[in-house]
């Protein structure tokens, strides 16, 4: 079945920040899958998979186009391609926002539903996808959403400690937030960059980097 990429026309503006709705597929057998998911990778059950938010973590897709990046977090199940990370559970990797290259900002799922987007923190993290890092670099408008978008999830939620990158995630392995069974279950992750954290982090001094 051939994937058409819907946007709606519907916006959040708060303080200044816009947010177009843009869901992934997110039905019952989605959360049956998270739900197995955190049985296999943390050992807990679990009735839903609310999150309580105390980490924002941003990526780059690594794909240099919004369509393409959408593509690849929208179905329920993991492609079988992704072998390594397979075996911690079929349900396929996601995110909370998705920023094209002009600063555009998508939401794609709720945001205090569990996303599988960072190994070990994902019970207690929001994430954050840029499109490009591959061929293409992240631009000043991603920067400037990115701000504008950490601040409406600060403000949002009171229990957000931490803003990290995605390379940085092996930082918590010791951390009572970090939860994962399998100790060989680890990823070299090295999105966004750490120039962009930097200029991001700036403008959040309140915000711990662990």
């Amino acid at each position: 079945m051939k994937i058409i990429l819907i946007i709606t026309s519907f916006l959040i503006t708060l303080n200044a920040i816009q947010i177009k709705q843009m869901p992934i597929m997110f039905s019952e057998n989605r959360v049956e899958l998270t739900k197995q998911y955190i049985k296999k990778s943390y050992d807990l059950e679990v009735e839903n998979i609310e999150i309580i938010p105390k980490i924002i973590v941003i990526h780059h897709t690594g794909i240099d186009n919004l369509k393409d990046s959408f593509d690849k977090l929208n179905p329920e199940i993991l492609s079988k391609e992704r072998s390594y990370i397979l075996k911690a559970g079929n349900v396929n990797v996601s995110a909370h926002f998705l920023v094209d290259y002009d600063g555009t900002i998508y939401s794609l799922m709720n945001e205090t539903f569990m996303a599988r987007h960072v190994i070990g923190l994902n019970l207690s993290s929001i994430g954050i996808e840029n499109i490009g890092g591959n061929k293409k670099s992240l631009t000043n408008e991603q920067l400037e959403a990115n701000i504008k978008l950490v601040e409406y999830l600060k403000n949002k939620y009171k229990t957000i400690e931490y803003l990290i990158g995605h390379y940085e995630y092996r930082n918590f392995e010791n951390h009572p937030l970090f939860l994962e069974k399998d100790n060989n279950y680890r990823t070299v992750k090295q999105d966004p960059s750490e120039e962009f954290m930097e200029n991001l982090r700036k403008n959040f001094p309140s915000l711990k980097s662990f």
